[in-house]
């Protein structure tokens, strides 16, 4: 590990890099509880694979962008620590398969070179900020949010608010009312406006709150038609130090935020969060998007002149994936990924195309695809030529034919049946027997390997999920049904209902069922939508009904999409057990290292970051008494109390006043320095408090 240590030159980069490999160790001695260690690597883009022994590795892509140098060294590092595939993921993350635990911290370090992170990619944090991949070329968007986006997503990382929450916590920036990021669906959505006051343009964000897929799908609440863009931090700041105090810790199934704001009621929850205010280090945070837009220059490179093919297949290309840019001159060429894969040797070539001849970025799409930007109306033959030397130049990008897809049973431990196999056997049925539908684009299929919906089926035209189901005392790969489901604009959408289950192997006949009788049956210009509504739930199980008898199901019917043997339901494969430790000690451990944080921000003169780090290591040893006496906690806000109750009104532990009064003092304080060092002072009277309680009942 030396070898790397050296060379990076952010010291909070190379901090965390350091930390990553310190627990790694520790983890291997069986000095770190399994359960803390995971939280600790998931936070770091670490996440289990369904293989046990490997890891994959998340790697975080703000709205999507990637450099030519960027896409270099992410190819660099697929190579030399997993497997040379690239997946993209539906939250514009790039995800590497089959990674050693022990060779992370390296990779990490190499990716850092060229400013990758992989720092809250997953486990209960502010996960990647997407965004329209067409933000800041969109004819249709008021404003470019890219800046914006960008500035969230530094705020965020790194900041003790939002670094152990009891789950995670999305947010998505819209490029225009289309709603294309799907804001509507996101625990916080953001949706550009600008409106004129005394002849000045001020911009803004349409906010909504509280959205969310999984099994219980929920469509966020419209908060706000325009939030001012220098207010929007602050407020994104006191909505996550609410879930952070109040979110549920125990019932991880009800422990995203639109069971919190279920649970509280709407009202009750932006009372919460205005009672925040006080507390905030900023009250407006200005955002410089002037910078970033004086600092984007077209590219005008020369390029080959080719003439147009003449033929079917460019011509259809053409339509289907060259999109005009508001920039006069120039267009977008979106690129067709069949479910999210390519490899490094296209990775590498892509890189050198978009670096030589459009503007050295790509972003990576909410659909599993790539969008190259600013390439030049006159180049668009050359890169037809070169994206098809590389195989990436299939027309259908954002078609029906571009179906949406979790890895599913491939890698994740969560995965019921195959996503992809069923995929790219729908995909097959619609080339070969529905080639029109490749022009379409108001269709969508999207398909998740279990209820989570990480492919995103709960809101598609057509989404399909991954079961199983029992015939007899045979179990079989079966598919979930999902009709009706899309994104309205204006930050509206609709969830689909779940119409019926049938055997995986009869998902391509469900689908030429449905696109048969739409064709059939649909009236006019009808959408599939209009068409889903007039016709009706009912109509459509019972078109799809034949598709469930289980008299004719083979042996062929237990062996799933994409796979040889017979199916058997294996959810959550476990990692290494580790050894048992003392639990208790290790919380009282990790609120002592939160109070050490403490101390190091406020030598560095960040108070809120301060006080927060004095607040969490407050709350995590009084977490950690409450489990030496049996007792369960939910929520910060339920362990402040139930501490009071077991010990502060009993007398078990002697505070001069109640907890709640000390640690509440967080809510009704600037953020000083007078406040963070007094703050930090009754901390660790609290601390030594809780300490000196616990050595006499072990040695008791």
């Amino acid at each position: 590990m030396q070898s790397f240590r050296t060379e990076i030159e952010n010291p909070i980069v190379e901090k965390d890099i350091l930390e990553l490999e310190r627990k790694i160790r520790l983890f291997r001695e069986g000095k770190i509880d399994e359960e803390k260690f995971r939280s600790l690597r998931l936070a770091r883009g670490v996440y289990g694979q369904r293989q046990p022994g490997v890891q994959m590795i998340r790697i975080k892509l703000p709205y999507g962008k990637a450099t030519g140098e960027q896409l270099k060294r992410i190819s660099d590092v697929s190579d030399k620590y997993s497997t040379g595939r690239l997946h993209i993921t539906t939250r514009q993350d790039i995800q590497i398969h089959y990674v050693s635990l022990d060779e992370t911290p390296a990779l990490w370090a190499e990716l850092e070179k060229n400013d990758v992170t992989l720092r809250e990619a997953c486990g209960n944090t502010v996960r990647n900020v997407t965004a329209s991949e067409t933000a800041g070329v969109d004819p249709k968007e008021s404003f470019d949010v890219t800046p914006y986006a960008d500035a969230v997503f530094r705020y965020f990382l790194r900041n003790p608010v939002c670094q152990e929450m009891g789950r995670k916590f999305k947010m998505a920036f819209s490029a225009s009312e289309e709603d294309t990021a799907l804001a509507y669906l996101h625990d916080l959505g953001f949706i550009p406006q600008v409106k004129t006051e005394n002849g000045e343009e001020i911009r803004g964000f349409k906010i909504l709150l509280g959205g969310g897929l999984g099994s219980q799908p929920r469509h966020a609440d419209l908060i706000t038609e325009f939030l001012p863009t220098d207010e929007l931090i602050p407020f994104i700041e006191g909505v996550l130090r609410v879930f952070d105090r109040h979110g549920e810790r125990s019932r991880r199934l009800k422990a995203r935020m639109k069971f919190l704001i279920n649970e509280l009621g709407l009202e009750t929850f932006l009372n919460l969060v205005e009672e925040e205010r006080k507390a905030l280090p900023y009250k407006k945070y200005p955002i410089d998007a002037q910078t970033y837009e004086e600092s984007k220059v077209l590219p005008q490179p020369e390029f080959p002149l080719l003439e147009e093919p003449l033929d079917l297949t460019y011509e259809q290309w053409k339509l289907t994936n060259v999109i005009p840019q508001k920039q006069s001159g120039f267009v977008s060429i979106g690129v067709k990924v069949h479910l999210g894969d390519f490899y490094t040797d296209q990775a590498r070539q892509l890189a050198d195309l978009v670096s030589q001849y459009a503007g050295n970025e790509v972003r990576f799409t909410l659909r599993q695809n790539i969008l190259i930007r600013d390439v030049q109306v006159g180049a668009i033959p050359f890169f037809y030529q070169e994206l098809k030397r590389i195989a990436l130049a299939d027309a259908g990008y954002d078609s029906f034919a571009d179906i949406t897809a979790c890895p599913g049973t491939d890698t994740c431990n969560l995965g019921i049946a195959s996503s992809t196999g069923i995929a790219k056997e729908l995909e097959k049925v619609i080339l070969a027997e529905y080639p029109k539908y490749l022009k379409n684009k108001d269709l969508t299929i999207k398909i998740s390997g279990c209820m989570n919906a990480c492919g995103q089926h709960n809101m598609a035209h057509i989404g399909f999920q991954g079961m199983s189901m029992k015939v007899g005392k045979t179990v079989f790969p079966a598919l979930q049904v999902l009709l009706g489901g899309g994104t309205l604009g204006n930050g509206n959408g609709r969830f689909a209902d779940k119409v019926i289950k049938i055997p995986s192997k009869r998902g391509p006949e469900a689908l030429r069922i449905l696109i048969n009788d739409f064709e059939n049956f649909g009236e006019g210009e009808e959408s599939f939508l209009d068409y889903y509504d007039r016709k009706g739930q009912i109509y459509f199980y019972d078109i799809l009904k034949v598709l469930t008898e289980t008299e004719t199901l083979t042996e062929e019917d237990q062996v799933d999409w994409g796979n040889e043997d017979a199916y058997k339901v294996a959810v959550g494969v476990g990692e290494c057990a580790g050894v048992v430790i003392d639990l208790v000690a290790t919380l009282l451990l990790e609120a002592r290292e939160k109070l050490e944080l403490s101390e190091e921000a406020f030598k560095e003169k960040r108070w809120s970051d301060s006080i927060y780090h004095t607040y969490a290591g407050m709350v995590n040893a009084a977490k950690a008494i409450l489990l030496s006496e049996g007792k369960s906690t939910n929520s910060y806000a339920n362990i402040i109390a139930l501490f009071d109750e077991t010990f502060t009104e009993s007398g078990k532990i002697e505070l001069g006043k109640t907890f709640a009064e000390i640690t509440y003092q967080i809510q009704n304080n600037e953020p000083s320095e007078a406040f963070a060092y007094q703050y930090f002072e009754d901390a660790a009277k609290v601390f030594q408090a809780i300490s000196n309680y616990r050595e006499k009942e072990v040695t008791a």
